[in-house]
């Protein structure tokens, strides 16, 4: 089911001052009214870039110390290990403290999905979709490098930057697996803890890549919302009772957030947990979806972000 709205005047003149597809801007209009502008302005000025602390190797506070000693300056944010560049002397990607892997460059919203499932030392934990690795190595340093993270990437040009950045992140814990991770139920595994960080629309990383203001349309919502929901069955039905599933994409559209989620929780014993970050999931659904969390530019300075997380019961 894709919702849509009738183009209005309004919908049509935002569409053309800021070179959206109009399909776009009456579907937000509808789900966010006034934030809407808000939105599109912001991703027009675009937004504050981020670093993961990898304590794996450094302290937080001796890499901050080597970081303004180079002439950069960076402000803790609300999310733990996570960093607001504020001041850059030059690229923070390429400083020796990126290339020796003491932090990740990742938008704050990404940052999230691994503090939800909050994975623990001696757990299995399965990455459905890992490449490039910031969620994977953000996992194994919380785990603090124990217990078995897999690693799911099922295209093989994506295979290589996943290994460079769990071997520059010195992730010891992570095994990587070149297929499909809906095939991964035949795999008989049962795992503690399951991360799905699905491919979307990704509508909100607009501020990132101004080609998907017209480049995804129906189409596009129908194939990635097929495919989330053919993922977040394989991520659940391969769980242990009382696993931990959370599902999360940086799209903006119902049809990959709330109707995945909806759908899964129709079909499979679950229940969803509540998660301390983020504003409530929009009102659209016939099963009460408030635990889940939304996060956007104009309120959180991110990424346009949706994170569910679920229990297997």
């Amino acid at each position: 089911m894709i919702l849509d709205y009738p183009s209005t005047q309004k919908s049509r003149e935002i569409a053309n001052k800021y070179g959206y597809d109009e399909f776009i801007v009456r579907r937000w209009l509808n789900f966010f009214g006034d934030e809407t502008l808000k939105i599109i302005e912001l991703f027009e000025k675009g937004l504050p870039k981020y670093i993961r602390i990898n304590i794996i190797k450094i302290s937080e506070d001796y890499l901050i110390d080597r970081l303004e000693k180079r002439g950069f300056k960076l402000k803790k944010t609300e999310v733990p290990y996570c960093y607001e560049v504020i001041k850059e002397k030059y690229s923070i990607g390429a400083t020796p403290e990126y290339l020796m892997g003491y932090y990740y460059i990742m938008d704050k919203s990404s940052c999230i999905p691994p503090l939800v499932l909050d994975p623990k030392p001696k757990e299995i934990v399965v990455d459905f979709c890992a490449s490039p690795g910031g969620k994977t190595t953000f996992m194994a340093m919380l785990m603090k490098n124990c217990g078995v993270i897999l690693a799911i990437e099922p295209q093989k040009e994506r295979l290589q930057a996943l290994i460079d950045n769990i071997n520059r992140m010195g992730a010891m814990n992570v095994a990587v697996l070149n297929m499909d991770a809906r095939d991964f139920p035949k795999l008989k595994i049962k795992a503690d803890k399951i991360l799905l960080d699905a491919p979307c629309t990704g509508e909100g990383i607009i501020f990132k890549d101004k080609t998907r203001k017209t480049d995804r349309g129906l189409k596009d919502i129908l194939f990635c919302s097929k495919l989330q929901k053919e993922l977040i069955f394989a991520a659940f039905d391969s769980l242990k009772p009382r696993g931990i599933l959370v599902y999360s994409t940086c799209s903006l559209t119902p049809e990959e957030n709330e109707f995945v989620v909806e759908n899964l929780l129709s079909k499979r014993n679950a229940e969803l947990l509540d998660i301390e970050y983020g504003e409530k999931a929009l009102e659209l659904t016939k099963i009460d979806l408030s635990k889940a969390k939304r996060f956007y530019p104009h309120i959180h300075r991110c990424a346009g972000f949706f994170v569910a997380k679920i229990v297997k019961l």
